[in-house]
């Protein structure tokens, strides 16, 4: 079944998932060196990693393997290999971006500064979100909530599904003792409506460079 999975894999699509969790990886990582707050999951994930001293990576993981029973049961289409990228890579993506921003760019001091980190992590995070969900290769457990949530619910938006997802996580890192912020609420307001903004970049891309692989599904 994996063997036929990777013989009808668009390897152009797969490429472009690549591509957009690491543009995703890089949005988490400048939203963590504006020091206002990460995004609301992965301020959750490491405010819970941080109480229970795992390190931030391998604790990641363990979310999202909890989170992919979920995935399995109502949204078992969304899984593919852009799952297993984003749910096992991420974590080690952002650390090692981090690590070159603090070492080049040093932590913001300035107020404006860090407001702009946040937006631009924002904007960089949306469309590495963007790109690989519209790859269609397979989503991360977190992220196909939203997804999943926006199906059930044919009548709310992504936006909202989405927003009531990151709204959650940040409730659950405030009370896990994590840092939130004015970029944490930034987070939740904006990466919803930006994500959809390049969803239409993304998809137009992808039918123009003749990417129609349909989504496949596990057994």
């Amino acid at each position: 079944m994996i063997r036929d999975y990777f013989k009808k894999l668009d390897r152009r699509r797969a490429v472009i998932m690549i591509i957009g969790n690491i543009f995703t990886g890089m949005g988490i990582s400048i939203f963590k060196l504006s020091g206002l707050g990460n995004d609301p999951f992965s301020g959750m994930v490491m405010a819970l990693s941080d109480c229970t001293g795992i390190q931030y990576a391998f604790f990641l993981i363990l979310v999202n393997l909890v989170i992919f029973i979920a995935e399995i049961t109502m949204g078992r289409e969304l899984i593919g290999l852009g799952t297993a990228v984003n749910a096992l890579l991420l974590g080690y993506i952002v650390t090692f971006f981090f690590g070159i921003w603090e070492v080049t760019l040093g932590m913001p001091s300035m107020l404006w500064q860090k407001l702009l980190t946040v937006f631009i992590g924002v904007v960089v995070c949306s469309f590495g979100l963007s790109l690989y969900q519209t790859s269609d290769v397979g989503v991360a457990p977190y992220d196909s909530l939203a997804l999943i949530m926006c199906r059930k619910q044919k009548k709310i938006s992504y936006f909202w599904c989405r927003m009531a997802c990151d709204a959650f996580c940040a409730v659950v890192c405030f009370a896990a003792g994590g840092i939130v912020g004015l970029g944490t609420l930034v987070s939740a307001l904006g990466l919803g409506p930006f994500v959809q903004l390049f969803n239409k970049t993304s998809k137009n891309f992808l039918t123009s460079t003749g990417g129609g692989m349909k989504r496949q599904k596990q057994a």
